[in-house]
């Protein structure tokens, strides 16, 4: 038995599509509601954060529901077609609603429907991947996972350089030939996943192999995990009764840190569209490169740091991802104007964003016992998507109500508290172990 690696790329489809639709909400959406309908960047913020409120309660949901869904075509296929299908016909509208002619409560109206449409197969996508993929290999298959959306970001990122011309006044841009380009990525992307993979085929096959149970599916037979042993001694990455005040104390400054760190680093990612127009009179989506930039340098990154968390360990290989991103923030506020310089401290700010990844969600588990891993798991993304929703609303109104050049300082100030509370973490730290194959370095949670 071996990981397929052809049938894993075809199934990264879905994904891909996931991010590049992201990818165009994250930087766009946001300069509609500015410029388009003259929205406040405290109200545009609260817009922002409808996603990750919807998906605190679509994504559990809906992963529930294809978990239970039995169709000709599989549990998750009907969701992804579906989502897939109404997602672009509601993008398709949102589009032709937004012009400065156009009703606000008609567009945030279709736009929350599109943010439904795509929770539901956002979890469906995600679990075809472990549902067709052997135990042993889904580490491998998560690393072609990841690098198949990043390069759904990437051709959207392209694709804003190449199409999207801003219009002198930048509320009368012309978006359709940018939304053709996605509409098409998407439903090719989807189609291939749907024409090439035999959903209930593929898990019958992998069944009869034996290859479908996880290494949890093992501790209920065995006794060196018997968890009704009420005396075992805590060992991290081992099974325990309950977690010691010590190791709960470096959970909670870990899970703090979580949310502080995508606090300042969702605040540039959502805000940097406007502010390179609205501080340094940059237009015709310059920044986009930026953005480019850092992703690039966020992937080619992921194996180099892998190799130095296995070195000096996986704290302070987080602690410096935090200092470079902080430092590259300090750096990159400073500038009065646009530099070509300016993406090398971008790329800076995806290495130590790189760095983070690879590191936080596995000293989570580090300090969860075997049995409540998937407890830990949604309280890791629990924190991750507070952030995310609090950081747009809180972000929006200093730049509103203060000015655009507090973007970069306040990233900062939360990037610091960050390095702070990280500190304080004296569990999880292991130097983990060299990965068997190059790929499964790309294998990250974010």
């Amino acid at each position: 038995m071996k990981l397929n690696a052809k049938r894993t790329i075809l199934i990264g489809f879905a994904f891909m599509s996931i991010c590049a639709f992201w990818q165009f909400y994250d930087n766009e959406i946001p300069k509609i509601l500015k410029y388009t309908f003259n929205l406040g960047e405290t109200l545009t913020g609260v817009v922002m954060a409808l996603d990750n409120v919807l998906a605190l309660f679509l994504l559990p949901i809906f992963g529930t529901l294809s978990d239970d869904t039995n169709t000709r075509f599989g549990k998750r296929m009907p969701y992804i077609a579906v989502g897939t299908v109404l997602s672009t016909f509601l993008l398709t509208i949102l589009i032709v609603v937004a012009r400065p002619s156009g009703s606000l409560a008609l567009f945030v109206g279709v736009l929350l429907l599109l943010l439904i449409s795509m929770g539901i197969y956002r979890s469906p996508a995600v679990s075809l991947m472990p549902d067709l993929t052997p135990a042993p290999f889904r580490s491998s298959a998560n690393a072609i996972i990841n690098l198949m959306g990043t390069i759904g970001g990437i051709y959207v990122l392209v694709m804003i350089k190449v199409l999207l011309i801003e219009a002198d006044d930048p509320g009368k841009t012309n978006y359709i030939p940018l939304m053709i380009s996605l509409l098409v990525f998407m439903l090719v992307a989807v189609a291939v996943v749907f024409i090439t993979i035999n959903e209930k085929k593929i898990k019958e096959e992998i069944h009869q192999e034996g290859g479908l149970h996880s290494l949890g599916d093992t501790f209920d037979n065995d006794s060196e995990f018997d968890r009704s042993d009420k005396t075992e001694v805590f060992e991290e990455g081992k099974v325990t009764r309950m977690m010691p005040r010590e190791v709960k104390r470096s959970l909670i400054f870990l899970l703090v840190s979580v949310f502080l760190w995508f606090t300042a680093y969702n605040a540039v990612t959502t805000a940097f569209s406007r502010f390179v127009g609205e501080v340094w009179d940059l237009h015709d989506n310059a920044y986009a490169t930026c953005l480019l930039v850092a992703t690039i340098a966020a992937t080619l990154s992921y194996v180099p740091i892998a190799y130095v968390s296995g070195k000096i360990g996986r704290k302070k290989t987080i602690l410096i991802g935090i200092t470079l991103m902080a430092a590259s923030y300090v750096i990159t506020g400073l500038y009065p104007h646009f530099s070509a310089s300016i993406n090398i401290f971008f790329a800076l700010v995806g290495i130590g964003w790189a760095a983070i990844n690879v590191n936080s969600y596995p000293m989570v588990v580090e300090m969860s016992k075997a049995g409540d891993i998937g407890k830990f798991t949604g309280t890791y993304y629990t924190f991750s998507m507070a952030a995310q929703v609090f950081t747009p609303i809180f972000s929006g109104f200093l730049l509103e109500h203060i000015s655009y050049r507090t973007l970069f300082p306040y990233a900062f100030v939360f990037s610091a508290l960050a390095f702070c509370s990280m500190l304080m973490v004296k569990h999880g730290d292991v130097k983990p172990p060299k990965k068997e194959k190059i790929i499964e370095n790309f294998d990250v949670d974010d």
